[in-house]
This record gives C-alpha cells, structure tokens and sequence, in this order.
C-alpha cells in the first residue's frame, strides 16, 4: 500500500519526482533550461536534447550494469548524466568516475578509429553534503576536471563533473538574481511551497509548476509517485537509524576508554 501524499508539488528527491520533470521526452524543455542554467558563462549553449538508454550492460555476459536517473544527448554530440543522489555512499566519488566511463566507451566505433572523443558531463544534485573540511560552507558548487597538479592548467577538458550540495543553497527568495539561482531555489524546496514563489515568474518555471502538480497526475502517476515517496522515506530512514547508532557507538567507546583511562589513572 501506498503512503498519502499530502504537499501540493513533487519532491525532485524521489526517483519518480526527478524523472517525472527531467527525464521525459514531454518535460525535455525543463532539463535544457536548467543545464543551460548551470552551464551559464561557459559558452556551451544546449538547444535541444535527445534521450538515450539510461540502462547500461558491460562488455561482457556478467558484467555489472550501470543506470542512470537521466542520460542524453545535446545537438553537437555531448553527452550528459544527470543524477539525483539521495543520501551519501561510501564510494561516491568512485561510483561516479566508474559511470562516466559508460559514455566514453560507446562512443567507440567498429573498424578504423582515430580516438576522438565528444564531451562527456556528469551532474550530480546531491542531497547531503561533502566533508566538512573539503569545500567552505558557503560553496555549493563544484566544477572537476582534469587538471595538471604543478601549474593547475586544464590537461583534458572533455570530460566535466558538476556536483551540487543542495543543502548548502539556502538563499531565500529575495536573493535569487540568475536563472542557476532559481533553479536552485525551486529544486531545493519545491515540495514544501504551497504556492509559486513570485520570483519564479519564467515561462519556463510555469511548466515546472504545472508538471509537478500532484492534482494533475493520472491515477497511475499517483500511484507510481506514492510507492516513490515510501521507497525514500524508508532509505532515509535506514540511513538515519544507521547514523544514529554509529554515533550511540561511538559515544559508549569514548565513554567506556574515559572510564578506564580513569581508573587507570586513580590506581597511579
């Protein structure tokens, strides 16, 4: 059974939710607007898209399978994953490097190839944030590429990684000026609003707010989107109850060597 639903608009932090506004030939136009957002400044331009499998065999019968939330393809042949990372993994940074490889090893013909390479992107809006002593407080942001360690020149600039740590975005309505700004502001809280901020007044953001109605979906998106919300409701919990007992563990180990090294003390 389904949980209810009770916020007027989707959450984007659901698998449903994320692919409902950024991974459907219908809503296509919400995902050029918001990498153009996001790439604003760099001269790269995206007018139009095309989907591609976002399932992803080995070369191999047995070999794991990479799939994407988003995967597709812009006009000059760049390839972009777009993902939605609910909660923080071990191997994170691993996981993504590993999926990039997906998109550069198919773009391998058969026969005779003189190994030139369309650009390879990979976005990343991540629901927790990096260690603390990695990025400043206040940066959200992060464009990687490959670099040269001695001058810090750009070595390989084909491939691109672009991570967002949404829950550093705390600016509040009054604050957004760019369309990366709102954008920002509109994933980060668009399923607690009740209504459409009036900063949001973009054409483009009226097709946001229509596609994420929950009152306008069929009965089968409903349905889809309420087994959606449980799956992340139970994953969060999972991770939280995971945490809390690291930390339960960590404070009855502090607690217990305090004591020892107490009475070790007191027998001195």
């Amino acid at each position: 059974m389904g949980v209810e639903v009770h916020e007027r608009y989707i959450n984007p932090y659901t698998d449903f939710g994320f692919k409902k506004l950024f991974g459907t030939e219908l809503n296509k136009d919400l995902l050029i607007s918001f990498l153009n957002a996001l790439f604003s400044g760099s001269g790269k331009e995206i007018k139009d898209v095309k989907y591609l499998n976002s399932e992803h065999l080995g070369d191999g019968y047995g070999d794991r399978r990479a799939v994407f939330d988003v995967y597709c393809t812009t006009e000059d042949g760049s390839r972009f994953i777009v993902e939605m990372q609910k909660a923080e993994q071990a191997y994170f940074k691993d996981r993504s490097i590993y999926y990039s490889t997906y998109p550069i090893r198919e773009q391998a013909p058969k026969g005779t190839w003189d190994y030139r390479l369309e650009d390879v992107y990979t976005v990343g809006l991540l629901n927790f944030t990096f260690p603390a002593d990695e990025y400043p407080a206040d940066s959200y942001k992060h464009e990687v590429k490959l670099k040269d360690v001695e001058d810090n020149h750009v070595f390989y600039d084909k491939l691109t990684f672009v991570y967002l740590e949404m829950p550093k975005f705390n600016k509040t309505e009054d604050e957004l000026v760019t369309m990366f700004d709102k954008w920002m502001f509109a994933l980060r809280n668009l399923s607690r609003l009740l209504e459409r901020p009036q900063a949001l007044q973009e054409r483009i953001f009226n097709r946001l707010f229509e596609q994420a109605e929950i009152a306008r979906f069929t009965p089968q998106e409903r349905r889809e989107y309420q087994e959606s919300i449980k799956d992340y409701w139970d994953y969060y919990s999972t991770m939280k109850t995971a945490e809390d007992k690291g930390r339960a563990a960590g404070l009855e180990e502090g607690r217990a060597a305090g004591l020892e090294e107490g009475r070790a003390a007191g027998l001195e």
